[in-house]
């Protein structure tokens, strides 16, 4: 049965793809290349969907603890980087874990903001639970934000377009790993159907330079240089 998220096609539903310590924060252990600049444009894209009351499906990589076995070593569960950013959390969220069901409530979406749905996975349509609700729910756009753009945010977006979902992919607020291949990502999206858009179609414009999270050295010059008015380099 369909999930009645939203009754007519005219809303927006938020992707948000792990958006996690461990992939966004420099001390963290697969931590993106262009942390920074894609840390600022997420919590702008967040505050934008906090305002409007825009739903969020976000979804979290967790592994266990077993490297001897082959494991990825980031997002280990019960550890800090596994976390999501804090100013990824709505105040009214469900959170279900990676067990390979499928079962969702049918009022879930109207009750909360947020659904966190939780995957042993790169790909999210891999974990059942995810597969549903993304292929279930009816929606006039859905908009990606999170990482990476050559991982979990690729398989997402042409998972949606094969379902028939109108995607669009916010590129500044998609963080990467290796930037060729993230290009190649971004192409290869926008070329089965996705729209490329920027954080200013949703957020308008903003001075934000500062996301008072990430302690790395870059993220330390910026705030100084921007606490005496100087320019941010590029």
């Amino acid at each position: 049965m369909m999930l009645q998220m939203i009754r007519a096609k005219r809303r927006q539903v938020l992707v948000d793809i792990n958006t996690q310590r461990d992939f966004l924060l420099a001390d963290g252990t697969a931590c993106i290349r262009n942390h920074r600049r894609v840390l600022a444009h997420i919590r702008r894209v967040m505050a934008w969907a906090r305002a409007r009351n825009v739903p969020i499906i976000s979804t979290c990589e967790v592994y266990p603890d077993g490297a001897h076995n082959g494991d990825p070593s980031y997002c280990v569960d019960g550890t800090p980087g596994q976390e999501k950013i804090t100013y990824t959390l709505m105040q009214r969220r469900a959170s279900y874990p990676a067990d390979g069901n499928t079962d969702l409530p049918r009022d879930m979406l109207r009750r909360y903001q947020q659904v966190i749905l939780h995957k042993r996975c790169m790909d999210p349509f891999d974990e059942p639970r995810i597969d549903r609700l993304l292929s279930e729910v009816c929606a006039a756009e859905f908009i990606l934000i999170g990482v990476s753009a050559e991982g979990a945010v690729k398989a997402a977006a042409l998972g949606l377009l094969q379902r028939d979902k109108k995607v669009s992919v916010v590129i500044d607020a998609v963080g990467y790993h290796e930037n060729h291949e993230a290009k190649m990502a971004f192409r290869k999206m926008e070329a089965k159907g996705a729209t490329l858009v920027d954080t200013r179609k949703f957020a308008g414009t903003s001075h934000l330079r500062l996301v008072g999270i990430c302690d790395c050295e870059s993220c330390q010059r910026i705030c100084q240089r921007a606490a005496v008015g100087a320019p941010e380099e590029d």
